[in-house]
């Protein structure tokens, strides 16, 4: 297949809001986006040609160099870790005698390159990889084995065997948002009967919260979504399929089984704002998602659930578009999210003002998450009652959870607001819990002394990320991997984020591999309290979490990770001046850094 690059930005109007997904189409066809595309593209869309290059350098799914005709991407998150994947990936690169990020040479020159990636939200079913940009999870040597062979016979990904790419589906526990049945369009004719000022209010009265972690409340949001000036285009309802979430796969369930509840919700949503746009921004990791979406959509589309005069009410016009993001963990963000939608990087924006006012292209917008709107479609149909009658006063209703590491039953929970955490740990059949990873990296770490906390807005908020760790494993090295993380997905707008970020990750390492100092505890601590403080938006204000939170929960195993040495620099001063020695060709005592022991002794 060759790139007829008139043609697809023809195809999508010559809109440079649609740039991500023109560069989606780009990549499917040529693997990476070449400067001369780059260059083309910028022509073609009036745009300056250095935006399009930094849209194409931000998001991970793409980029400019060569990568082979296969590229091949390894899961880091730690429940992949956790299984193995680490030893898998040395197996490949062992195959194809490449290091890690490289591509193939010798025999296969040009064939492949194998990296990794932040999580593919399989983590029920890991380790887990992507093979340009299908998702393959349940891996095993023999697995390994089967796709090498394949690789190394330039075999079309398209072509090869088709249980490779299965999903499983795992749900052990359904409540009120996996088990009522909706019929298509009874929430809508319920919102209509009802009328959009009075629907607002039942979603206010049934006390609906934003299920993304933060737990905003949803009639707040769509009641000053619907009060903001309106320009002629209209309001517009956004729904955050992006699930980045290191251990965070419900949403995958929750679109693969129950994607017509999810597009009830925000045409609900639009009702009761007075929208007539609807934009479905799905996780770039499930493109296996994207043909039974649109299947979705036209088949409303037919019912007359979707388009023009929705259900034959003259006026009310509301349809949605899918658009898929890139690989970028900052788009969970709803500001950033909406960048991205506008074919930009997913850099987050000031605030204020608000999506509720200024959202997409600068129209008001309500921006809810994938659960969200499957328990506002509910609530339109069933009344705040359904809601209202499980869960806490402060936190209504239920919550999906993904349960993923060190359980008999990893997978999808659906249990009431106010469960214990221990009680979600019996039923996933977890045994000799050391820590617990509540609402992913982002989240809070507990230990195995706050099992009968509960998950609920008053006491563990939680996004959906429930990952367990027994007592095999070394809490540091987890809380190493989420640094890693968080310095991997720095958008890098803002400095307490980009360089707090890094030097986290950096310290940890050294922690872990018994180089590290009570230097390096303290400027953990500081740096995580700093990048709490400044950080321009969430992920740095929650990138140190996982840090301070071990340091109160686990301290004993940073202390015994230490060198013997009281304090020690976090770096070596000697050796930094070691360029300036051969530059100047000197070598002798006074170019040597003296002092260092003394400084030692002071600190």
């Amino acid at each position: 297949m060759s790139l007829d690059l008139e043609a697809l930005v023809a195809r999508h109007g010559h809109d440079p809001s649609r740039l991500v997904q023109l560069l989606h189409e780009v990549v499917a066809v040529e693997g990476r986006v070449s400067p001369a595309v780059m260059t083309r593209l910028a022509e073609a869309l009036g745009l300056p040609r250095g935006q399009v290059e930094g849209v194409v350098g931000f998001y991970s799914f793409f980029g400019s160099e060569d990568r082979g005709r296969f590229r091949v991407l390894f899961s880091d998150n730690i429940t992949d870790e956790m299984a193995g994947a680490h030893e898998l990936r040395q197996r490949m690169l062992d195959a194809f005698r490449v290091q890690l990020g490289e591509v193939s040479a010798h025999d296969t020159a040009g064939l492949v390159s194998i990296g990794a990636t932040s999580c593919t939200g399989l983590c029920d079913q890991g380790p887990a990889m992507l093979v340009n940009g299908r998702a393959i999870g349940r891996l095993t040597p023999a697995r390994i084995g089967a796709i090498t062979s394949l690789i190394r016979g330039n075999v079309p990904v398209d072509l090869w065997p088709e249980n490779l790419f299965v999903i499983e589906s795992h749900v052990e526990l359904r409540d009120l948002l996996l088990s009522t049945p909706l019929a298509p369009g009874e929430a809508i004719a319920a919102a209509l009967s009802r009328g959009a000022a009075a629907t607002r209010d039942e979603v206010s009265r049934s006390g609906l919260r934003g299920r993304g972690g933060a737990g905003f409340p949803a009639g707040s949001k769509w009641a000053a979504c619907a009060a903001a000036p309106s320009p002629e285009r209209g309001r517009v309802i956004v729904c955050n399929a992006d699930e980045g979430e290191p251990g965070t796969f419900k949403d995958r369930e929750l679109l693969m089984h129950h994607a017509d509840l999810l597009v009830e919700g925000m045409t609900v949503a639009a009702l009761a704002v007075g929208a007539n746009t609807g934009l479905l921004y799905l996780r770039g990791e499930y493109p296996f998602l994207v043909e039974p979406l649109l299947a979705l959509l036209a088949e409303r589309r037919r019912a007359g659930l979707l388009g023009a005069s929705v259900l034959g009410v003259a006026g009310f016009d509301f349809d949605i578009e899918l658009r898929l993001g890139a690989g970028a963990y900052v788009c969970g963000e709803e500001s950033a999210l909406l960048e991205s939608l506008e074919g930009r990087r997913g850099i987050p924006r000031n605030r204020p003002p608000y999506p509720v006012t200024h959202g997409y292209k600068q129209r008001p917008t309500v921006v809810n998450n994938v659960e969200t709107l499957i328990a506002a479609a509910l609530v339109a149909a069933h009344g705040a009652g359904f809601l209202r009658a499980v869960g806490t006063p402060q936190s209504a209703g239920t919550k999906v959870l993904s349960v993923s590491g060190d359980v008999a039953r990893p997978g999808v929970y659906e249990l009431p607001f106010g469960v214990r955490v221990g009680e979600v740990l019996d039923l996933a059949g977890a045994r000799d819990t050391l820590a617990v990873q509540v609402g992913g990296p982002s989240g809070t770490l507990l230990s195995a002394r706050e099992l009968e906390r509960r998950i609920a807005f008053e006491d563990v908020p939680c996004a959906g990320a429930v990952m367990v760790f027994d007592t095999t494993r070394d809490p540091l090295a987890v809380v190493e991997n989420f640094t890693r993380f968080f310095a991997h997905e720095s958008c890098g707008f803002c400095t307490p984020c980009r360089v707090g970020t890094t030097l986290s990750a950096q310290m940890m390492e050294r922690v872990v591999h018994g180089e590290g100092s009570r230097r390096d505890l303290k400027d953990l601590a500081k740096v995580s309290r700093l990048m709490r403080a400044t950080s321009h938006c969430g992920l740095g204000t929650t990138a140190g979490n996982p840090v301070l939170d071990a340091l109160e929960k686990f301290r004993p195993a940073f202390d015994t990770r230490l060198r013997s040495r009281e304090v020690l620099p976090t770096f070596d001063l000697d050796a930094s001046l070691a360029p300036a020695r051969e530059v100047t060709a000197r070598d002798d005592a006074g170019a040597h850094f003296e002092g260092r022991d003394e400084l030692e002794e002071e600190e």
